[in-house]
This record gives C-alpha cells, sequence and structure tokens, in this order.
C-alpha cells in the first residue's frame, strides 16, 4: 500500500528564525498566590527545547500584570511551513522565593495567524497586530486575557525597549513639539 503524499513532512531546516513580540499586559487572571500578593513573569516560546524567552517580573500588577516588553524568540525557521499547528505560546507565572514557580496560565497563537509575511520597507503595508488571547488554567478553564502584539514581518520597525503608547508619553511628545514650534532652536545661554 502506498502512504499518502500529505503525511510526510519536509525535514526542518538547522537554521534559525527569530521573531520580536510585545507581551503588553493581562487582565483577570488567578490569584495563585493567596497569602502574599501575585508577582508575575512570562515565558514565551514556539518550540520549547529550543528558545524560551521571559518577561521581567511585574512586582505590582497582581492579577493584571503590565509588563510591556518586547522579547525575541527563536525558533526553526522551516516549522511554520511544515505544521500548520506551530503556535506562538506565552506561559504567565507566580513568582516565588520558596518553592517552585506556580503556574497562573497558559495562552497560545497560531504562527500562520500572526506571520503574515509583509515588506520591511513598506510599514504602512505592515500593520502590526495586536491580540487579546484567551489566557487557560491547567484544569482547562478560561481563567483571564492576555494582550500582545506581534508584526506580520516578525519585526518591529521601531526600535525601543517597549513599544508604550501611554497618555503621559503623548503629552511629553506634544510638549516637546509645542516647545520647538515656538521658539526653535536655543543656544546654551539662551533665556526664555
Amino acid at each position: 500500500m502506498i502512504e499518502p503524499n500529505f503525511r510526510r513532512r519536509k525535514p526542518l531546516s538547522s537554521q534559525l528564525r527569530e521573531i520580536e513580540v510585545l507581551i503588553y499586559s493581562a487582565q483577570d487572571l488567578k490569584n495563585v498566590k493567596h497569602i502574599t500578593k501575585m508577582k508575575t513573569y512570562a515565558e514565551v516560546y514556539v518550540e520549547r527545547d529550543v528558545h524560551v524567552a521571559r518577561t521581567r517580573i511585574d512586582e505590582h500588577g497582581g492579577t493584571n500584570p503590565t509588563w510591556n516588553e518586547v522579547v525575541k524568540v527563536k525558533f526553526h525557521e522551516g516549522l511554520p511551513e511544515n505544521d500548520v499547528m506551530a503556535a506562538l505560546n506565552v506561559d504567565v507565572y507566580a513568582h516565588s522565593h520558596v518553592k517552585w514557580e506556580k503556574p497562573v496560565g497558559r495562552a497560545s497563537v497560531l504562527l500562520c495567524d500572526v506571520l503574515k509575511g509583509g515588506d520591511a520597507a513598506d510599514p504602512l503595508d505592515n500593520p502590526i497586530q495586536c491580540l487579546t488571547v484567551q489566557v487557560w488554567r491547567d484544569s482547562g478553564r478560561p481563567q483571564g486575557w492576555l494582550n500582545l502584539w506581534v508584526p506580520p514581518t516578525g519585526r518591529f520597525l521601531i526600535r525601543r525597549e517597549s513599544l508604550s503608547f501611554s497618555v503621559k508619553e503623548r503629552r511629553e511628545v506634544e510638549v516637546e513639539v509645542e516647545v520647538e514650534e515656538e521658539g526653535g532652536e536655543r543656544g546654551c545661554g539662551d533665556e526664555k
């Protein structure tokens, strides 16, 4: 009997691909620390045995953490073409100084849904996808939401440690623009 071709997979190349993901925040997570305030971090990976990226620990957010951190994740280059179920996984943990880290939940998004190719030379053609993904407990119950951003090319075109768009930052930019428009450039000894 002849084996069907659709079951055969191409061998994965040894080359690794790296993509950037902005792990922004989460809401309504399960509180797994009942005595102390929950301090969470996220582990991000496609293939756990290849590479795992980790965010910093959010000390203050509790069940609504904000990391606002860009992490770089590596995986085999041919994986998205070979496995349509290949996913970007985010595991959220509660940090502990005494025992092992407690799992809070897991969120996943398929690579084929977020990596759409695109052209890095044309930023307008590559809108960054802001995703809100359900967080699932180990028991299989949904508990909370995770907010993340993934550029379709796998790389952010703006180089920053984080891509925050808070009201405070917008005000600072507006003030800088107003100062430049009003007085132009000033020297070190110029008075207002």
